[in-house]
């Protein structure tokens, strides 16, 4: 875990400083279609967010065609990067961990990228393998799991990829984080399989049932998981969507005259109501999309194929309930890095020698 080389202050820790503020800790997620930042000091078990940053960077456009990071996407993920170090060093941030992911990790050009982004901006983004990026997902989506259930399967529909976590929740600890009984990354998100499927003229339910049914032939091979088949189709099981597509679905699916992360992250949709977004959706061309306060021109093109993924989700892992999350990998993130300094000030205090009376 990499702290900002050139962030004042980068050596503080705890309550250590001039002005007796928190000490700030950031994440920093560079995605295929994402670059997010998130600063935060710790609230008891939480965090208090104090800034947070959220450009469309489009990282992957165009990479499954050419398998490299053209140069207009470097430009513009290098310019929300060089936004979030200012950021990372005005807020005097103690520790950074700066993350890239699918688009990084399977570009011929990505190592390279990474080097001049540590070069030009001082961060030092850190290529996460799918493993680690669905571990950190089910993280930062802790507070949203109904551990009344019997399992839960976290889905994170990336730019790039889509990460899905099935986590066994029968006989599972009331806190902390319980045992995932598997988990998959499989090259598709909103970027990929929108360019994979090009949208033409209008959107049709043949053209959507084309990419719904392309992810379900991605998913359907997997067998992992399949201890918890059962408890889906007896419906004792619940999904948890975190990405753009979905929280944007959710939004639509609340009629909110602009976008409302309170209102958002955390709400119950069913699976009917889902697929009505959808249908929703399906109804607008691109320009009308673009004109929903909850969607907007960055997203239009993109929020079906994120749509098409949930469906095919819920077809092949059967439930009733879906949990929208507004968070995920930073949050995951800023959770790890306080948990570590949380570890490392108790055994700071175990290690303290005691007075030994003559």
């Amino acid at each position: 875990m990499d702290e900002a080389p050139s962030a004042p202050g980068a050596r503080m820790r705890g309550r250590d400083r001039s002005n007796g503020e928190a000490a700030c800790y950031a994440a920093l997620d560079l995605g295929t279609n994402n670059c997010r930042l998130l600063i935060a000091t710790p609230a008891g078990a939480g965090f208090r967010v104090v800034e947070a940053y959220s450009r469309i960077v489009r990282l992957g456009e165009g990479l499954t065609q050419s398998g490299r990071l053209s140069d207009a996407a470097m430009e513009r993920a290098m310019a929300a990067l060089k936004v979030s170090a200012e950021k990372v060093r005005r807020r005097r941030v103690v520790k950074l961990r700066a993350i890239a992911t699918q688009a990084c990790r399977v570009a011929a050009n990505g190592e390279a990228f990474v080097a001049r982004v540590a070069e030009e901006t001082g961060l030092r983004l850190q290529i996460i393998p799918p493993q680690e990026e669905a571990r950190l997902s089910v993280q930062g989506c802790l507070n949203l799991i109904d551990r009344t259930s019997d399992a839960a399967l976290v889905v994170d529909v990336g730019g790039g990829s889509t990460e899905l976590s099935w986590v066994d929740l029968k006989g599972a600890p009331p806190t902390g984080t319980p045992p995932l009984q598997a988990w998959l990354s499989i090259p598709v998100g909103v970027v990929t399989l929108a360019e994979q499927f090009p949208e033409g003229e209008a959107a049709t339910e043949a053209w959507f049932r084309q990419m719904v049914d392309s992810v379900k032939a991605e998913l359907g091979a997997f067998r992992r998981a399949d201890p918890l088949r059962g408890v889906f189709e007896a419906d004792r099981a619940h999904l948890i969507g975190t990405s753009g597509a979905i929280t944007s679905l959710a939004g639509l699916h609340l009629n909110l005259p602009r976008y409302d992360r309170s209102r958002v992250d955390g709400i119950w949709m069913t699976r009917g109501e889902c697929e009505a977004a959808a249908g929703r959706l399906l109804a607008l061309n691109a320009r009308e999309r673009a004109d929903q306060p909850c969607i907007g021109p960055d997203r239009a093109d993109l929020v079906l194929a994120g749509a098409a993924i949930l469906q095919a989700v819920q077809e092949l892992w059967p439930c009733t309930r879906v949990r929208v999350a507004d968070r995920g990998l930073r949050e995951g993130i800023l959770l790890s890095l306080m948990s570590e300094r949380s570890g490392r000030r108790r055994k700071r205090r175990r290690r303290r020698p005691t007075a030994v009376a003559a």
